[in-house]
């Protein structure tokens, strides 16, 4: 796993960790914030409803013994500058690392709504299948709470030119 954690630093995260399952937190209220405070609620394929529910997140959880937590730090003017898309093609990218690695079960897990696509025709398959993950909280976690049983404190970003955390998860066996 070290292979790993050196291969995320490479890419530009600030902080990572690997962390067991068990310290992931999920609770049924986070998949609420998707519905009621972001516009892309239903208007993606790895955004609520289609992507897992908090109840398929927990069960899935307990098939895996290590997730490989990553935290990049982002500065408020390169927010909209493709950042999290970059962000999202990194983390797919190390998932299929490990894949290929003989860690056949890797998962990962972005942060907010998929933005590969200007905008995802819900009546097709996805066309960036390769790189289209579901949101942490798209699954239910509770990002704040997983990142302070692993020793990171997030904060809340209050205004716009602070910096922001965007965040990601990579379940392997």
């Amino acid at each position: 796993m070290r292979k790993y954690l050196k291969k995320a630093e490479k890419l530009g995260v600030s902080w990572a960790k690997l962390i067991h399952p068990k310290n992931v937190v999920v609770a049924e209220w986070v998949r609420l914030k998707c519905q009621y405070g972001c516009g892309a609620y239903g208007t993606c394929l790895t955004c609520p409803p289609y992507s897992p529910t908090p109840e398929y997140t927990r069960k899935m959880l307990g098939h895996y013994s290590k997730a490989l937590i990553l935290v990049y730090d982002v500065a408020p003017e390169a927010r909209e500058r493709g950042r999290r898309r970059k962000m999202r093609k990194q983390v797919a990218a190390l998932e299929r690392e490990m894949f290929l690695d003989n860690h056949y079960k890797a998962f990962a897990m972005a942060c907010g709504p998929c933005n590969l696509c200007k905008s995802c025709d819900l009546t097709q398959p996805c066309k960036h299948e390769d790189f289209a993950r579901p949101s942490m909280e798209a699954c239910g976690i509770d990002v704040y709470a997983t990142l302070a049983n692993s020793g990171y404190r997030l904060k809340v970003v209050r205004s716009p030119d602070e910096e922001c955390h965007f965040c990601a998860l990579i379940l392997v066996d």
